[in-house]
Formats: C-alpha cells, sequence, structure tokens
C-alpha cells in the first residue's frame, strides 16, 4: 500500500517534537483548584487576541460551544445558525438534549455558508401570543465547516451582529476555525469577533496542538462557564501540560496561509482532473461526485484520505501535509482516474 496521505481533517496532526518537549517542560498546578499557572497564561492570551476580558480553556469546541448555549438560554428558547452549522449537525444534538435549546436553521441566502440579515431579523421577531416560541441567540460560524470553509468579512459580520443585538438576541461565535479566517483576510482575530458575547476557538485544528479549545467572553459569564465546564467533566488537573502545547499552537497561526495555498493548488488540480470543486477560501475543499463511497474507495486505493460530505468529499489540508504531497496525492488520482468518480 503506498504511504497514506491524510486529508480527512486538519484535526489529525500531531504534536511534533518542539511541542511535545513544551509540553513536557510545563508548569502545572491543580487547575480545578488553584488555577494551573500555565492555563492561565494561555487563556488571558487567547481573550487578548480575541478582544474579550476572559477566556475558559476546555478540551473540545464542542463542550466550549455547549457550554456558551447554556450559558445564554434557557429551556426551550429558541437559537438561530446557518445551515450545515457544527452546533448543529455535528455536536450530537447536545444543543437541545443539554442546553435545552430550540435548534433553527437559516438557509444561505447571503451564498454559501453566509445568512442574510433579513432572514435573521425575521426569525427573531418577538411578537405573538406567550406561548410562542421565544428566539434568544444567534450562532454564527467563522470559517463555516460544511460550507467549505467559507469565511465571514468583518462587515458582514457587522451587520449581522447588529441585527441581532437590535432584535435583543444573544451572539455567540463558534470560531473554531477563526485562525484561518484571520489569516484568510489579513484582519486579527478580535476585528471578526466585535460585538459578541462569547467566542470558541480551537487549537486541535490546524495549529498542531492535540487537544483543546478556548471559550472567551465577559469575565462573569467565563466564571459561570467555568461552574458549568465542570458538571460536564471538563474540569482539568495539571492542565498545564496541554496548555503549553495550545501556547505553542498560537505562534503558528501564520502558518496556516500555506494550508489555505495547498488547497487551493489541490482545487487546481482536480479541477484540470474534469472534478466538479468550488474554489476554496481556506484549507478546505469541496468537491461535488455522484457516489461519494464508490469516490472514498477509489482514493483509498491510492493512499489518499478524504472524508463524505452531503452532496460530495471533503479533502482539508494541514501542516502535516507539506505542499509535495498535495502533487503527490494529484499524481495518484490522475493515475487512478483521470475523472471524477
Amino acid at each position: 500500500m503506498p504511504r497514506t496521505i491524510d486529508l480527512r481533517s486538519d484535526t489529525v496532526t500531531q504534536p511534533d517534537e518542539t511541542m511535545r518537549i513544551a509540553m513536557s517542560a510545563a508548569e502545572v498546578g491543580d487547575d480545578v483548584l488553584d488555577h494551573d499557572p500555565t492555563m492561565r497564561r494561555l487563556e488571558e492570551q487567547v481573550a487578548g487576541l480575541v478582544g474579550m476580558e476572559a477566556a475558559l480553556w476546555v478540551p473540545s469546541g464542542t463542550m466550549g460551544n455547549l457550554i456558551a448555549l447554556v450559558l445564554h438560554l434557557h429551556r426551550g428558547d429558541r437559537f438561530l445558525a446557518a445551515r450545515g452549522s457544527h452546533v448543529l449537525e455535528s455536536e450530537l444534538g447536545s444543543a437541545a438534549w443539554l442546553a435545552g435549546g430550540m435548534p433553527h436553521p437559516l438557509e444561505w441566502s447571503g451564498g454559501p455558508g453566509r445568512i442574510s440579515v433579513e432572514d435573521v431579523r425575521s426569525m427573531a421577531s418577538s411578537g405573538g401570543p406567550y406561548y410562542a416560541l421565544r428566539t434568544r441567540l444567534l450562532c454564527l460560524e467563522n470559517t463555516h465547516n460544511f460550507a467549505g470553509g467559507t469565511v465571514t468579512q468583518p462587515d458582514e459580520h457587522a451587520r449581522l451582529v447588529a441585527t441581532a443585538r437590535e432584535a435583543g438576541l444573544r451572539v455567540h461565535l463558534d470560531g473554531a476555525r477563526l485562525w484561518n479566517a484571520s489569516v484568510a483576510l489579513g484582519v486579527p482575530p478580535a476585528a471578526l469577533a466585535v460585538g459578541v458575547d462569547t467566542v470558541q476557538v480551537c487549537l486541535s485544528k490546524g495549529l498542531g496542538a492535540p487537544v483543546g479549545s478556548v471559550l472567551a467572553g465577559p469575565s462573569t459569564l467565563v466564571a459561570e462557564g467555568r461552574r458549568v465546564r465542570k458538571m460536564l467533566g471538563g474540569g482539568v488537573r495539571q492542565g498545564g501540560v496541554l496548555a503549553a502545547a495550545g501556547i505553542l499552537a498560537l505562534e503558528r497561526v501564520d502558518d496556516l496561509a500555506i494550508d489555505h495555498a495547498n488547497a487551493k493548488s489541490l482545487a487546481d488540480g482536480l479541477t484540470e482532473l474534469g472534478w466538479e470543486v468550488r474554489r476554496p477560501e481556506t484549507n478546505i475543499v469541496l468537491a461535488v461526485v455522484p457516489d461519494a463511497q464508490v469516490t472514498l474507495a477509489m482514493l483509498a486505493r491510492v493512499g489518499v484520505q478524504a472524508v463524505a460530505v452531503p452532496g460530495g468529499v471533503r479533502f482539508v489540508t494541514h501542516r502535516d501535509v507539506p505542499t509535495a504531497d498535495i502533487g503527490e496525492a494529484l499524481r495518484r488520482i490522475s493515475a487512478e482516474s483521470p475523472a471524477r468518480v
């Protein structure tokens, strides 16, 4: 079998030797009792980067989003999110099961992964009898995973947040790949989180950390979020071992530009081979195929891994797949099947 080129997700990256050394040398304490010093340093650093007062390390982005929803929603409250959002499709219904929220997807009226201010305004209406659904929260996602890593521009973000505010809604930003959006647009991460109540950012997608996300917001909300994290079993002890990896990961944000360039090269190469591919904005390449399972089987035969998504397959470039491997993947696919399968 040929050496595998793993393009399933940017979560498959492994900590390199430098990161492992940083983890082994981390100053640690009991984070549940005394707030681990390295964990505190990571949280303060992320809070500054996204323009928030405080932040809380969590084991996963799913837990970070769930904690935010628990903080923002009362049971039975409706929340809005773009169709295909991670919080709707890939978090096992925890928004409804544990946070008690009623999810409502908004269509992509503004393009792939993009919702319109008109749709937010319409669904946020507070009129109606006492037994009508009460809409309390707007969830944004930047970049939008299942739309192909599409980016929300700062002005577009500002309009959506302003519309939500006018309607009395809170706003949570799922910024699992906010670093990618920041690099793609050439703006600071804080510019993409202006006006939101909470934001979750991931350290293990593309940056190379083995685990961890951070939920940021006002200090009062983050303090309550720490309680909710403990309820969910997310309190850690000597968390500095993991936080050290996150601190080093933040030094590698600019490297994401390489992943974006590799994604464009992959998309161009697949297009030349006859595949129907949307031009990527960041590091996610979506290909439309007649039968995703047949395509994945073909890719597996040549040692290239991807995943099925509605309507096609998804490739994600990352730091553990160098530029040379993108060319190698295209050569293998071309040899197996010069046109899409």
